[in-house]
Order: structure tokens, then sequence, then C-alpha cells
């Protein structure tokens, strides 16, 4: 239990090694950290290496809005969804699009383990719940 509460301090570790100076994960920091555990000897390489690799998902989960709508969006009304989202979080968000033809209409935004539905569908599953 021990060796896996210091593999994930590890992995966190290294996760906040990734990040640039705005706090985003580059790829660049990315290479680097995986260059400097190339050279340093690791009791259990392999499952700190997962470890980092779920950290990382997750971090990036956490900088990306996934932008589901039925159609796809022009350049400007992503770049406002960063924005907006941006401003909530308090972090650099990069929106991207996702199009899924079963929302009917409007969007869904997923920032990490956040939902903003604002679709038809979502309207119509809610309504499904309350009448039942």
């Amino acid at each position: 239990m021990k060796r896996d509460k210091k593999i994930t301090k590890l992995a966190k570790k290294l996760v906040e090694l990734s990040k640039d100076d705005r706090g985003v994960v580059t790829e660049a920091k990315v290479g680097e950290v995986l260059a400097g555990i190339k050279q340093v000897e690791l009791r259990n390489p392999v499952a700190t290496l997962k470890s980092y690799l779920n950290y990382l998902r997750r971090e990036i989960a956490l900088q990306t809005a996934v932008v589901a709508t039925p159609a796809a969006l022009s350049a400007d009304a992503l770049k406002a969804i960063e924005v907006k989202y941006s401003a909530l979080y308090g972090r650099p968000i990069s929106a991207v699009t996702q199009e899924d033809a079963s929302l009917i209409a409007g969007v869904r935004v997923r920032v990490g383990d956040d939902v903003y539905d604002a679709s038809v569908a979502g309207r119509l599953q809610r309504l499904a719940e309350n009448v039942h």
C-alpha cells in the first residue's frame, strides 16, 4: 500500500511538471518529463507510467471543453465557448467539437466530469424523467 501511495504521488508530480507557465499540459513538457523518466531508474516503471498516463488524461480532460452539436460550429462560436468556460473555471480551456445528430438541436458541453446540456434531446430526457 505504501508503494502505491508513492507511485501516485510521483505520478501527480510528473503531471505538474508537464504543465507550462499557464498551467496547460503541453506535448513539449510531456516529452521532457518522459525523457527525464528514461534517465532515472524507477523501481516499478510500468505502474508509474500507467499512473502518470491516468492522471495526465484527467488533467487534459479538465482543460478541454468537448462541444457536442448536431451540426458543425463556426470558429467564432468555438472561440466564444473557450472564453466563456475559461472565465468560468479560471483556467485556460480549449474547445473541440464533436458532431452528435441525436441531440436534435442545441449543444452539450463536457469539461472534465461537468456536463452542461442545452440540447433538445437533454430537455426531452429531463421531461420524461419528471413525468415518470
